[in-house]
């Protein structure tokens, strides 16, 4: 009788273990980021995970710094900031897409922001970050002076000094990039700014006879 009652327990905890985990995730906050490590709130419940490591609701970290967490459930990675807040039925996303025709120059010119303010983009896939002119920086409130870190670049005539910083947000369409590193360059050049490869080169980028694809990665 005993072992038949033991049995039994052991059979309901090993159900309502496997059915816990089946249990929806409704809501996700990254509420502290440390290099190897993230605090979830998940649905309510801090958990503090390494990289490596999957929460019982099933969410894996697997990777994290000071600036991101890679977090991945129902198979699917992304890459989150501090304070973001994530809701999830474990349904699968559809993924983010824009495409972009060329204009009678064959340039790809396409709206967009930066830290959630409007902006116009010149895609370039021969910058390597993103680029702007200390003028588009101010009207950003980027002050690039102070959060910047001075270095240089090459432009087509010359090396100029440029200030590198990272940005917050960008936007194309509905896709949406967090940490995405750029220069500010002193003076009117670029006169537009250029979507380079800091950007580009987290999407996918195909072209079909002359239509500019791009589709975040998931």
């Amino acid at each position: 009788m005993k072992l038949r009652t033991k049995t039994y327990l052991a059979i309901l905890f090993i159900l309502m273990s496997f059915s816990g985990s089946l249990l929806a995730v409704e809501k996700i906050v990254v509420k502290a980021l440390f290099p190897g490590k993230v605090m979830l709130e998940i649905d309510g419940e801090n958990r503090l995970l390494v990289a490596g490591k999957t929460s019982p609701e099933g969410i894996k970290v697997i990777s994290v710094n000071s600036r991101e967490a890679i977090l991945e459930f129902n198979g699917q990675k992304e890459s989150y900031t501090l304070g973001s807040r994530i809701g999830t039925s474990y349904k699968k996303r559809e993924q983010a897409e824009i495409q972009i025709m060329p204009d009678n120059k064959g340039m790809y010119r396409t709206a967009g922001s930066i830290n959630g303010i409007s902006v116009y983009f010149l895609v370039d896939t021969g910058a390597t970050l993103i680029a702007m002119n200390s003028q588009h920086a101010k009207k950003l409130g980027i002050d690039y002076r102070v959060t910047g870190t001075e270095s240089f670049a090459a432009t087509a005539s010359d090396v100029v000094k440029v200030h590198k910083v990272k940005l917050n947000s960008v936007k194309v369409g509905e896709i949406i990039i967090n940490n995405v590193d750029a220069i500010v360059m002193e003076g009117n050049q670029p006169s537009h700014i250029l979507l380079g490869m800091s950007f580009l080169g987290r999407v996918e980028m195909t072209n079909d006879q002359g239509l500019m694809k791009l589709k975040k990665k998931f």
